[in-house]
């Protein structure tokens, strides 16, 4: 009887520690944030400006820890089976959450139920460029390029089941099956040494890598892929304005915790995010880095967002018919 009272009052200790600390102590010693990516890479370079302005918001010091492997898999994985307690964060992508789980056969955490969301930090558009080779000065010629030489042309991509294989399904799909030669490279950037060299003809890529090879006129944009016009390229339509409107292609970094983070420490979290979004420095930073920072986001605003990306992207994955081991 003795023995059960003791283990019961140390378990009463415990839980009332944990409380107390998710109702106002936390962070109480420094937190580590996963970065599913290699260093240097722009998943890798978002999360060091983010967990940098968090530090300094949250009292104690944010650890960018990378743990690079299978697609993001690894890093989702070690977020996913940590404790709840707010000191293991993921630096998520839309692949961590949205097109590896519909490309990979199996994968180790489920993307909805798997994490707590905190907030989304930014999306990085992704633009439809061609080589300056290529005889077409729109989207309209090219697709009437490709039509007129079926599986000369080819398209590349940082990858199979990667984001950018997906948009240009998705472009394949909306065009009526274009003919087009899908050419997968392992990462964005072998396939942008291609395409400036002339070795492909057509991309799919985000700003981060395309848009100084646009700027030195190495490359032709044609259109984005974003819903809305990005910010680096004003003046070029997006596909949806030219007679694709569902089409909307981007990547995104967003901040996830452990499934059953107490309420708490997520809205801690989530204020020192929007905060650092709210910065004009961090603000200028990310937009650098080619991160369009995304105001106002709340953890609610980022589960729908993995359940519409997961909707969205859903038939492109199951016409391309490919399942990565």
């Amino acid at each position: 009887m003795k023995v059960r009272l003791i283990a019961a009052v140390i378990m009463a200790v415990g839980l009332f520690a944990h409380h107390a600390e998710a109702q106002g102590n936390y962070p109480a010693k420094p937190i580590r944030m996963i970065v599913s990516f290699a260093v240097g890479g722009p998943t890798d370079l978002v999360a060091r400006v983010v967990a940098a302005k968090m530090s300094e918001y949250l009292g104690q010091q944010v650890i960018v820890d990378n743990r690079p492997g299978a697609g993001g898999n690894i890093g989702a994985d070690m977020v996913s089976k940590a404790p709840p307690d707010g000191y293991t964060l993921l630096m998520a992508t839309v692949s961590t959450h949205a097109t590896n789980p519909l490309m990979y056969k199996k994968i180790p955490y489920d993307p909805v139920t798997g994490f707590t969301s905190i907030g989304q930090v930014g999306i990085t558009p992704i633009i439809l460029v061609v080589h300056p080779s290529v005889p077409a000065t729109d989207v309209q010629s090219l697709v009437a390029l490709i039509k007129s030489n079926p599986g000369k042309y080819s398209y590349g991509s940082s990858g199979l089941g990667s984001i950018l294989q997906l948009c240009g399904e998705h472009f394949r799909l909306l065009n009526d099956g274009l003919d087009y030669v899908h050419v997968p490279y392992r990462g964005s950037a072998p396939m942008m040494n291609d395409l400036v060299a002339g070795q492909i003809p057509i991309a799919f890529d985000g700003t981060p890598s395309a848009m100084p090879h646009v700027e030195a006129k190495a490359l032709r944009v044609l259109a984005t892929g974003t819903q809305k016009r990005a910010r680096q390229l004003p003046d070029v339509p997006t596909l949806a304005e030219l007679g694709y409107p569902s089409f909307d292609c981007y990547t995104w970094n967003a901040v996830f915790a452990p499934p059953n983070t107490p309420a708490p420490i997520v809205r801690k979290l989530n204020d020192a995010i929007q905060r650092l979004v709210d910065d004009p420095a961090s603000f200028k930073r990310l937009q650098e880095l080619g991160s369009d920072p995304t105001p106002k986001q709340t953890p609610e605003m980022l589960d729908a967002l993995v359940k519409s990306e997961l909707a969205k992207w859903g038939p492109v994955a199951k016409a391309i018919g490919v399942q990565l081991e």
